[in-house]
């Protein structure tokens, strides 16, 4: 009997995401004792990508985690927690209504959280053994940090292995790490010897990307505004903005990627006062999308002028 091949299509460079892809594997491989080959695919939101090409759901169940829906009548699982996973109502409407296993609930801080308790609920699976994972990717995407400092300190492994898929969470490393999570728990892993290969140069760049920061970043109001277009970020500066500005309420920053320049959106959980804009509801606006107090936009990388001006009209908002 030929083996049944799964697609798992996950959220790239996001602990979340990989964390996403690992749950849904062992709640897919807990429904049916016979062997299955999975795949994974990393997908990232770029100017070339905004939903998952349909020449990638080729294997016999196709399944989309913590990313943006594809309307097609080859996905078979989907689950997702951000407010722009559809893009519309009726887009939204007609997912549940086609008969797919479709799961979406922006309710939830985390999409592996949702697929851990849609298992436990919907399908009698145990997640007991990912509770750490679970735990860890619902902190991370939720930033539920007592503190900026806590938020950018990297001397955790979890937080180590966080900042490698963050840098290089593309196919392979999914595919590496996903076996090693659902055998051993996240620290276990982000000390393993090849994590922290991959790690060891990324502490530099994190301290290198903290120089960037301090040296670009500037207070607009309610807003810190960080351009780093000069040069590719070498790793994550999610949260320095707010170590270095404690009571800034956003953040906007424009950064060179490898592939396209990005514009991060934040609200500061640390600042002390409410939220007063949703932050994926102004992304959407220039095509990006993300959570009400998080989101981005992605621009082409030969259009710096036109990610200037996304960023500019965005600080300009959130000081409204």
């Amino acid at each position: 009997m030929r083996m049944r091949k799964v697609l798992v299509a996950a959220h790239g460079h996001c602990f979340d995401g990989l964390a996403s892809a690992v749950a849904f594997t062992h709640l897919r491989s807990s429904l049916d004792p016979r062997p299955v080959q999975f795949r994974y695919r990393s997908c990232g939101y770029g100017p070339n990508m905004q939903t998952v090409p349909e020449t990638w759901l080729s294997c016999d169940e196709n399944a989309i985690v913590d990313f943006r829906y594809t309307p097609s009548d080859r996905v078979t699982w989907y689950f997702d927690h951000h407010v722009t996973a559809f893009a519309s109502d009726a887009e939204r409407e007609a997912a549940h209504a086609e008969g797919r296993r479709c799961f979406f609930d922006p309710a939830y801080g985390s999409c592996t959280k949702l697929i851990a308790d849609v298992g436990r609920a919907r399908f009698g699976v145990d997640f007991d053994a990912f509770a750490e994972l679970v735990d860890w990717a619902d902190k991370i995407d939720t930033a539920r940090f007592a503190s900026a400092a806590e938020a950018i300190d990297r001397n955790d492994p979890v937080m180590q292995l966080g900042a490698v898929i963050e840098q290089h969470g593309n196919v392979e490393l999914y595919a590496m790490l996903v076996p090693l999570l659902l055998a051993r728990p996240p620290a276990e892993v982000g000390r393993d010897s090849a994590v922290q290969a991959l790690w060891a140069p990324l502490a530099q760049a994190h301290r290198t990307c903290l120089t960037r920061m301090q040296a670009r970043a500037e207070r607009r109001g309610e807003v810190v505004f960080v351009d780093l277009n000069e040069a590719v970020l070498e790793t994550s500066g999610k949260f320095l903005a707010y170590a270095l500005f404690p009571e800034a309420r956003y953040s906007v920053s424009l950064v060179r990627m490898k592939q396209h320049f990005k514009v991060s959106v934040g609200y500061n959980p640390w600042c002390g006062r409410p939220r007063g804009h949703d932050i994926a509801a102004l992304c959407r606006r220039y095509g990006g999308g993300g959570h009400p107090v998080v989101g981005a936009v992605s621009l082409a990388i030969d259009d710096l002028a036109g990610a200037q001006r996304v960023a500019s009209e965005l600080v300009a908002e959130l000081n409204r």
